[in-house]
């Protein structure tokens, strides 16, 4: 596990895009597993502008993006599809038949496994890119976490649907499922690049890095993992 510490987000998203970018510059038809939330923003903004500057080309990129709140179609402008759009792929020349997102209106696990099959077709996710929750989500791996999961339907804990009400009218517009890659899931790809800011990500991180491997912090199965990148600021490294 490689630990890089950073002043502040912008820092972060400099040093995480530039970890992405080597990957789609340097790799013949590579493969992302993206992520939405506020986290990766800085991440996106950056490389929108790098490409645009170094006309970096996207048209041989396939993506997988890790989640999808259940019941929101693509057009709502609370989706992670809606988001994605918005923050990079409207911005790059990625293909869209290339982007994959969960359906928000999968309604089996059955018809949700069918995305790991789709991951697989690809040969797989060659760098995961992942934010952390304050209870040490990924994804959407609520603790306990089930460590052999794979895309499935998922049920929201309360402390997750109180930190993305934030981005809804009002708390109860957050929906109390969705679709998420499963632990085995992200555990499959051949590098994972986790990104953690702020003060209170500092509990999940201190688990993260110094504590056992454990279902209720779901993050600690990345200490299984060869190949993890971790990029902190100053607040999320202050337990460490």
């Amino acid at each position: 596990m490689k630990i890089l510490k950073v002043k502040n987000e912008i820092e972060a998203g400099k040093l995480g895009s530039e970890i992405i970018l080597d990957l789609v510059i340097n790799k013949d038809k590579p493969v992302l597993g993206l992520a939405t939330g506020s986290t990766p923003i800085s991440t996106y903004n950056q490389i929108i502008e790098r490409t645009n500057s170094e006309k970096i080309d996207w048209t041989n990129v396939t993506t997988f993006n890790l989640d999808e709140y259940k019941g929101l179609k693509p057009t709502d402008d609370q989706s992670y599809d809606f988001f994605m759009r918005k923050q990079l792929f409207d911005h790059i020349n990625i293909k869209k038949e290339n982007t994959n997102i969960p359906s928000g209106s999968i309604s089996t696990n059955e018809e949700a496994n069918k995305y790991d099959e789709l991951i697989a077709a690809k040969g797989g996710i060659d760098l995961q890119l992942l934010g952390l929750g304050t209870n040490g989500h990924v994804g959407f791996n609520e603790p306990p976490a089930d460590f052999n999961s794979l895309t499935s339907i998922v049920n929201l804990v309360e402390s997750t649907i109180e930190s993305n009400a934030r981005f809804f009218a009002k708390k109860e517009d957050v929906p109390t499922q969705a679709i998420s890659m499963g632990m085995k899931s992200i555990m499959s790809a051949k590098k994972i690049l986790l990104i953690a800011l702020g003060e209170s990500k500092a509990d999940a991180i201190a688990q993260l890095v110094n504590g056992k491997v454990d279902p209720s912090w779901p993050c600690t199965l990345l200490q299984n993992h060869k190949d993890v990148t971790i990029i902190i600021d100053e607040k999320a490294a202050s337990k460490l």
